[in-house]
């Protein structure tokens, strides 16, 4: 099995003008390509600083013969046009609604027996620490890797957010910055495979994702991470949105775009 031919076209289109754009704004340096598993699905889960990150991630995947797809906002596929384009490149529909929750399960079910990634940011969002460190998650990743039983593939990004800082304005272009991707083992979570998808069950599993996510994020960027997650809602913080308060700081311009449409 494999990713239909409409939407490999469709990914085919899409890469032939972002690709470009994406070269001349950034340098690459792209390591842990090998890890990456072949021949079957994958959850990857990155850490999430700036907008662009998502078109990063996208980027490096598709370059490794993986197509990205992304859990979006269900909104999104009524917006002419840009609906019907996530419709043909499968992206899945992210429902509130029991329902719709079923639908986007399988939606994802289908693209990963395809081989395809699913894309998912355990934080759900762009992170409020003030230095940038992954924050406490949601359970979203966990869930579906639980549920389906794909490998959950760690990825740390770091510099994008130099070329456009979070909830920025405008790109900072000159001088010209370096995107750097680095690709984790696989998340072990056999001990929680056959559990009961508990509270307490899901809790430890996203950790343990958000635990190899830091890690190598930390050899990106060559510091020790905090001892302690990052917790929005300890910090009288909103978990959403681009007012991240007093004790949030801000890394870049003053807030202007919204949130990421990765959800969990």
């Amino acid at each position: 099995m494999g990713e239909p031919r409409g939407s490999r076209a469709m990914f085919t289109f899409l890469a032939s003008w972002v690709r470009p754009v994406m070269n001349a704004m950034m340098a690459k340096e792209w390591r842990g390509q090998e890890r990456l598993p072949r021949g079957t699905g994958m959850i990857v889960c990155p850490n999430h600083v700036t907008e662009i990150d998502p078109i990063v991630v996208g980027h490096f995947l598709y370059n490794q013969g993986v197509m990205p797809h992304f859990m979006a906002k269900a909104s999104l596929f009524s917006v002419p046009v840009i609906g019907s384009i996530l419709r043909v490149i499968r992206q899945v529909p992210v429902e509130r609604s029991s329902a719709g929750a079923n639908r986007s399960l399988e939606a994802a079910r289908e693209v990963l027996a395809d081989n395809g990634g699913i894309i998912i940011y355990p934080e759900g969002t762009l992170t409020r620490d003030p230095a940038l460190w992954p924050m406490k998650g949601r359970t979203g990743a966990a869930r579906l890797a639980l549920q389906t039983g794909a490998p959950v593939v760690p990825i740390a990004q770091w510099g994008a957010h130099e070329v456009f800082p979070r909830y920025a304005r405008r790109f900072h272009l000159v001088p010209r910055k370096r995107a750097r991707v680095l690709v984790g083992e696989p998340v072990d979570l056999s001990e929680f495979r056959g559990a009961p998808l508990t509270r307490t069950t899901l809790d430890a599993a996203t950790e343990r994702i958000l635990d190899a996510i830091t890690e190598l994020l930390a050899e990106l960027r060559g510091e020790l991470a905090p001892t302690e997650r990052w917790d929005p809602a300890a910090k009288q913080q909103t978990s959403t949105g681009r007012d991240i308060g007093a004790t949030g700081g801000n890394a870049g311009d003053p807030p202007s775009a919204e949130e990421s449409g990765a959800a969990s």
